[in-house]
């Protein structure tokens, strides 16, 4: 049987996050204010059944399919909640779990950094897929598992507050998030982001 780690669904793709998405996703890319869903399981190589169920379920299109050994992720999207919901509960239905079976995340890591170097900044602009962040600005770091909820971390933040991603690693054994910008906003967007998880309902892992 399946464990089901991460179970998660996002009302509306903010724009820096569908636009990360685009540079790391090897799938059919969202857009901005598309919904998408985030599932992760283990064993990693039932994911093709998870995907091949949500795709025949409704009209909805895969951002990312990654499978490894030992836990598989899925990201689906669509112009129409209703169709991610409904693909979401079709893989359920498969997987005979409902969405509470999920593990409630954990935050493992949560911290700000304020007025970043310069040297420091150029580290961080080597490994980012997203934006860059300059030297003088703050900058979020969260570490979370499971490794999905990243993606919830990040786009919440994105909602709440004129921030900068600069990097959502949401497969492994642990997800992060990077984030850049005025002092005032990642204050904003980081609490925005531990709500959010924090707010997940689940089993614990």
């Amino acid at each position: 049987m399946a464990e089901l780690r991460t179970y998660v669904f996002l009302d509306s793709l903010q724009p820096q996050h569908a636009s990360f998405l685009a540079t790391v996703a090897k799938g059919f890319l969202p857009t901005a204010g598309q919904a998408s869903l985030f599932v992760e399981i283990a064993p990693g190589i039932a994911i093709n059944s998870v995907t091949d169920v949500a795709l025949k379920s409704t009209n909805v299109t895969p951002g990312m399919q990654i499978v490894e050994r030992q836990y598989g992720m899925l990201e689906i999207h669509s112009d129409s909640q209703a169709d991610v919901r409904e693909a979401g509960r079709a893989i359920l239905r498969e997987l005979d779990l409902k969405e509470e079976d999920r593990i409630k995340p954990k935050v493992l890591t949560s911290q700000v950094i304020r007025s970043v170097s310069d040297y420091q900044t150029q580290l961080i602009n080597r490994m980012r897929h997203g934006n860059m962040i300059v030297p003088g600005e703050t900058m979020y770091v969260m570490e979370i598992a499971p490794a999905g909820y990243a993606a919830l971390a990040a786009n919440e933040a994105e909602k709440a507050a004129h921030i900068n991603i600069l990097e959502v690693r949401a497969t492994g054994s642990f997800g992060r998030v990077y984030l850049g910008g005025d002092e005032k906003d990642i204050d904003v967007a980081y609490r925005a982001a531990e709500q959010a998880v924090e707010a997940i309902v689940g089993r614990e892992g």
